[in-house]
C-alpha cells in the first residue's frame, strides 16, 4: 500500500492569462501567397534545397509542403536539408529523425530528406573565421531557408534567432556551430550577421520564409523575402516577435514550476527570455523576472533526449534524469561552449518533493507566502497555475488574467503533478 506523500506546498489554482491571438488560419494560402509576392521564382528542373531547423515551429510541416508545392509546380525539384548545426546528436540520422518528429519526411512533404553532416569550406576572405556549407545544400541551384523569428536566448541585438542565424550555424553543421561557438557570445551576437552577408552574397540562398507566432504559439505573421532584402526583413520580424513574446505575470516568482523542457520547445530548452536566466558565464543576468528557484519536471519526447538547458533549472525530477542521452546533451552543450546550462540539478524522486525543496530553499519564511507558479513549458503561458500569493500579487497589479478554477492541493497522492488542466 502507497503511503500518500505530505508536502508544504501551498494550493494552487489555474488561471488564464489573456495575450494577442492574432493568427493565421491558413498557413498554406499565406506561404503560396508570401512567395509570389517576393519576386522569387524557380525553374523546370533546378534542384531545391528546403532548409528546415530542430525548433519546434507551429504548422512547419505544413508551411515547408506548401514551399515544396510551389518548387514541384514550376518544375523544380526540391529535398530537404537539416539545418541545425549539431542538434540531433550530430549525426546524419539523428537529425533525420529530428524533421520526422516535427513530421517532415518524404511521405508527408512530397520531397526527400538529404541529411549529411558533410560540409563545404566557402570563401571567407573578409572573416575572422572559416565558412562551412552543409555539401548536400551547397550542391543546389538554390537553398530556401525556413525558420521562425524570435528574441534569441542568450544575446540582444537587432538580428537574433531566425534565417541568417540558419544560413550560418544551422546549415553550416557541426563544423560552422563549433567555430561560432568557440567566441562566446560575440560570435553570435557580433558576427553571425558578416558571415550570412557572405553566404547570401554567394548568390546561393535564394528565399527565406520568415515565421513569427503569438504568444500562444500559432501562427501569426509568415514572410517570404528574397536574399537582396533578407536581413531588413528580419530585424522587422523580430521586433514583431519581441511584442507578440509571452511573459510570467509578475516580476517576482520564489518557485516557477515547469511542466517540461526540450529542444522543440527552445534551442536551449528553457527560454532565458522567459525566465530571466541565461546562465553564461561573464554574461550579465536579465533584470526581470527574478525567480528564485526552477523546478523542471520532465523531458519532451521530442528531444529525443537532449536535455540542453537543464542547467538552468535548481532542481530535476528523476523522471526527468532518467530520459537524458547525455551523448547527445554533451555534444550540444559542448559545441554551444555555455557548460553551465550543462551541469546537472539536484534530483529529487518525485514532483512534491522538487517543489517541496525548492520551497525550503527559495528564502521564504512559510510557504503559504510563496509567489508559485507553474507552467506546462516556456512556449506556452496563456494558461498557468498559480499560488494564492502569486494571485493576490496578479490582482494587485492589474494583469489581464482570470482565475478559472478553486486552490486546490497540486499534487496526486502518490507526489506527481495534477494534469495541467485539472480542477
Amino acid at each position: 500500500m502507497t503511503t500518500a506523500i505530505k508536502t508544504i506546498a501551498p494550493p494552487l489554482a489555474r488561471i488564464r492569462v489573456s495575450y494577442d491571438a492574432s493568427r493565421i488560419d491558413d498557413v498554406a494560402a499565406a506561404t503560396h501567397t508570401e512567395i509570389a509576392a517576393s519576386g522569387v521564382s524557380f525553374a523546370a528542373g533546378e534542384r531545391i534545397a528546403i532548409c528546415c531547423g530542430s525548433r519546434g515551429i507551429a504548422n512547419i510541416a505544413e508551411i515547408v509542403r506548401a514551399v515544396v508545392s510551389d518548387c514541384r509546380a514550376a518544375g523544380a525539384e526540391p529535398f530537404i536539408v537539416p539545418a541545425m548545426g549539431s542538434h540531433g546528436g550530430a549525426t546524419a540520422s539523428g537529425q533525420a529523425e529530428v524533421l520526422a518528429s516535427y513530421g517532415i519526411d518524404e511521405a508527408s512533404v512530397d520531397a526527400p530528406v538529404h541529411s549529411s553532416m558533410e560540409t563545404i569550406e566557402l570563401p571567407s576572405d573578409s572573416l575572422p573565421h572559416r565558412l562551412h556549407m552543409d555539401r548536400c545544400a551547397s550542391e543546389a541551384d538554390g537553398i530556401v531557408l525556413i525558420n521562425r523569428v524570435k528574441p534569441h536566448t542568450d544575446f540582444r541585438a537587432p538580428i537574433e534567432s531566425g534565417l541568417l542565424k540558419m544560413a550560418v550555424i544551422g546549415l553550416g553543421k557541426r563544423d560552422q556551430a563549433e567555430i561560432m561557438h568557440s567566441y562566446g557570445v560575440p560570435g553570435l551576437r557580433d558576427m553571425i550577421v558578416p558571415a550570412a552577408r557572405e553566404l547570401l552574397r554567394t548568390g546561393r540562398i535564394r528565399l527565406g520564409i520568415g515565421i513569427v507566432e503569438n504568444a500562444l504559439d500559432e501562427t501569426m505573421e509568415i514572410r517570404a523575402m528574397a536574399a537582396e532584402t533578407m536581413e531588413q526583413q528580419e530585424m522587422e520580424l523580430l521586433e514583431h516577435a519581441r511584442a507578440a513574446m509571452p511573459a510570467l505575470p509578475l516580476d517576482d516568482v520564489d518557485v516557477l514550476v515547469i511542466d517540461e523542457m526540450g529542444k522543440d520547445i527552445s534551442g536551449c530548452g528553457i527560454d532565458t527570455n522567459i525566465i530571466g536566466r541565461v546562465r553564461i558565464a561573464g554574461e550579465l543576468e536579465p533584470e526581470r523576472p527574478r525567480v528564485r528557484r526552477i523546478v523542471c519536471a520532465d523531458l519532451t519526447s521530442a528531444s529525443h533526449g537532449n536535455a540542453t538547458g537543464f542547467g538552468l533549472a535548481d532542481i530535476i525530477t528523476r523522471r526527468l534524469y532518467d530520459k537524458v542521452d547525455f551523448d547527445a546533451t554533451y555534444a550540444n552543450i559542448i559545441t554551444s561552449t555555455f557548460l553551465e546550462r550543462g551541469m546537472t540539478p539536484l534530483i529529487l524522486p518525485t514532483d512534491a518533493e522538487a517543489v517541496e525543496c525548492a520551497l525550503r530553499t527559495c528564502s521564504v519564511q512559510e510557504p503559504s507566502d510563496a509567489r508559485v507558479i507553474r507552467i506546462r513549458n516556456t512556449l506556452q503561458l496563456s494558461e498557468m497555475w498559480v499560488s494564492p500569493a502569486a494571485w493576490e500579487a496578479i490582482e494587485q497589479q492589474g494583469m489581464p488574467a482570470t482565475r478559472v478554477g478553486d486552490f486546490v492541493d497540486p499534487f496526486t497522492e502518490d507526489g506527481a503533478l495534477l494534469e495541467f488542466e485539472g480542477a
